[in-house]
């Protein structure tokens, strides 16, 4: 591993500390080193606040050795004003020697302008370092941006022979099929939190009235989005009855909010998938996780429609039941979280 490729690992491990708290931005870190050594380092921590360019040079306490300092950061340092300055000047400002970037930034008021400044102004700028593993750091903000829709992820646990749940109606009054143990539903929780919303159909709701919150880890809980075509849920669910936000896409309203709860309404029921990520995209939604049910997860997936599937085997039998979805792809990851077994899938 080369000295560049070390500090910008340093600046992914400091970019990811942002993970739930700074979408629809990027994940950011910066590294500041003199002479091999780290003189300062930043991220940005939340959406309007510093990027991580500013809060790595305010911590250097001698700024003097900045221009003969190598600034390093894992997305092209911006060169419009937003919520705030540009970052690109503030690095010219400094006359930093050196930078090196890990990627270009897609958003069209970046998009090479900001290597372009540095460079113009006689910094020696080194582009494209441990490039797919900055993609894959922010694949949200990268789908967000070429794909134009939100990254798309979906979670199921499935029983050791394949099924979501015994087959239930409403009216059974029969509780959920508990397929997963305590860590592995702790860590459900996080990755709510990391998202910008979460996502689940009319049935999930009917049966398990789940309220899809981070209540078993700290952080913020995702925007809730409900599939309900016909508006069948009764006002008595806790997704519609515990005040926090939600958006309810059905065939019959139009757009209208009420305490938290704004209802969207869908053109072609046969398309909502189609339909509900463009909404989405709209919004500056930038991922959704997708929990269920049965039949919302085989829309995505026969629509091809995700980007990231985690599916979680727990070690119990069932016989017959609900057909957990048939998911096509890429092994990425096979991980043992107490007795479940935890497994990522990429699309091939």
């Amino acid at each position: 591993m080369s000295k560049d490729e070390f500090y910008m690992q340093r600046c992914f491990e400091l970019a990811a500390l942002g993970a739930g708290s700074v979408a629809p931005n990027p994940l950011v870190g910066s590294v500041i080193v003199h002479e091999d050594k780290i003189i300062g380092e930043g991220y940005h921590q939340m959406h309007g606040g510093p990027h991580a360019e500013v809060n790595a040079i305010s911590s250097v306490k001698d700024k003097s050795l900045l221009s003969e300092a190598t600034i390093y950061v894992n997305l092209e340092p911006c060169a419009h004003h937003g919520k705030t300055p540009p970052c690109a000047d503030l690095i010219v400002s400094y006359n930093f020697k050196r930078a090196v970037i890990c990627n270009t930034d897609p958003f069209e008021e970046v998009d090479g302008k900001g290597i372009e400044r540095l460079r113009e102004s006689g910094i020696d700028v080194v582009a494209g370092v441990l490039e797919e593993d900055g993609r894959w750091l922010n694949r949200r903000f990268f789908t967000f941006h070429e794909k134009k829709r939100p990254f798309v992820i979906l979670k199921f646990a499935q029983t050791i022979d394949g099924y979501l749940d015994s087959y239930r109606k409403e009216d059974d009054k029969k509780a959920p099929l508990k397929i997963t143990g305590g860590q592995m539903n702790r860590i459900v929780h996080k990755w709510r939190s990391e998202e910008d919303s979460i996502l689940v159909g009319r049935n999930t709701v009917l049966l398990d009235n789940p309220s899809l919150t981070t209540r078993l880890w700290s952080g913020k809980n995702p925007l809730r989005l409900v599939i309900d075509p016909e508006l069948q849920i009764k006002a008595d669910k806790t997704i519609l009855s515990d005040g926090n936000h939600t958006w309810i896409f059905n065939a019959l309203r139009t757009d209208y909010c009420e305490n938290n709860l704004c209802y969207i309404q869908i053109n072609d029921a046969r398309k909502f998938h189609s339909e509900i990520l463009t909404y989405l995209y709209k919004n500056d939604i930038q991922s959704v996780i997708i929990e269920g049910g049965a039949s919302t997860l085989a829309r995505f997936v026969d629509a091809e429609m995700w980007d990231e599937a985690r599916i979680i085997t727990g070690q119990i039998r069932i016989g017959e039941g609900v057909s957990a979805p048939d998911i096509h792809g890429k092994l990425l990851s096979t991980e043992l979280i107490g007795n479940d077994l935890l497994q990522v899938y990429l699309p091939a």
